[in-house]
């Protein structure tokens, strides 16, 4: 059930309620909050970038403001549970975080896939070994993702689904790297950038259609980072920095403008 459809119900509870208080019978008790929800995925979820680490999140790296934590202020569900976390692949995910969900969650969001494809080595390659090795390490993370994410996509989306049945499902994307022909006068190569931007448009096809597959909704955030990604005048990601763990995820901008946005559309 989609999140709006639930809001307007809610909506229309409540309205019976107040009438019944109005007539002098006694009020019921309301829901007034939102479905469960459980936050999964990997340091785009987590929030590293943004800062803010709440300190019980230790290596995991998990930001107040980070998305889960600004959808969940702001729609009060009924329950939270954040398990994402910094550096998850795929079998972390299935193995250490879905423990929150049950036939009661309402909305599950995750963020997977970019840690299987070697986005970390990849990156670190193109900074440390120049274009040629850049370009190749991005093909093999391309060919990675064609041929191998599929399936690893696959076992995350039917472990969800299994745990939680009835929720509904965003899997939100990742944005574009790089704006090309931009205002970086320094660093890796035009050359290099494109072909960053090329594997995450691979990526994000791939998860967009393993995620319609099983019946759930693609949170596409490359339009919402447009004009916001590295070498733009006003970034919402992080190019190298120190800690440099930090390095090329959003900041709290991006997350704030752009995977909240994205994610409020879709539920």
């Amino acid at each position: 059930m989609k999140l709006r459809r639930w809001t307007s119900m809610a909506t229309a509870v409540a309205t019976l309620v107040g009438l019944t208080a109005l007539s002098g019978a006694a009020p019921a008790t309301a829901q007034d909050a939102g479905p469960a929800y459980v936050a999964l995925g990997d340091s785009y979820s987590s929030g590293v970038g943004a800062g803010s680490y709440e300190s019980g999140s230790g290596a995991c790296k998990r930001s107040a403001k980070a998305y889960p934590r600004l959808w969940s202020a702001a729609n009060s569900p009924s329950s939270f549970a954040f398990t994402a976390c910094a550096g998850a692949r795929t079998t972390d995910v299935i193995a250490g975080q879905l423990g929150p969900l049950n036939a009661s969650t309402g909305l599950v969001t995750v963020s997977i896939g970019g840690n299987d494809a070697g986005f970390g080595d990849t990156m670190t390659t193109c900074v440390l070994q120049g274009e040629r090795a850049c370009l190749a390490r991005v093909a093999q993370a391309r060919t990675y993702i064609a041929e191998t994410l599929p399936g690893k996509l696959d076992a995350v989306y039917d472990a969800i689904h299994q745990k939680a049945p009835s929720a509904e499902v965003v899997v939100l994307g990742y944005p574009r790297m790089y704006q090309l022909n931009g205002e970086c006068k320094a660093g890796i190569s035009e050359k290099s950038r494109a072909a960053i931007n090329a594997a995450s448009d691979d990526l994000s096809g791939v998860t967009a259609k393993r995620a319609a597959d099983h019946g759930f909704t693609y949170g596409d955030v490359r339009s919402a980072f447009g004009g916001h990604e590295i070498c733009s005048a006003a970034p919402w990601l992080h190019s190298v920095t120190f800690p440099v763990e930090e390095s090329y995820h959003p900041t709290a901008s991006g997350q704030s403008g752009g995977y909240l946005p994205v994610l409020e559309q879709a539920a």
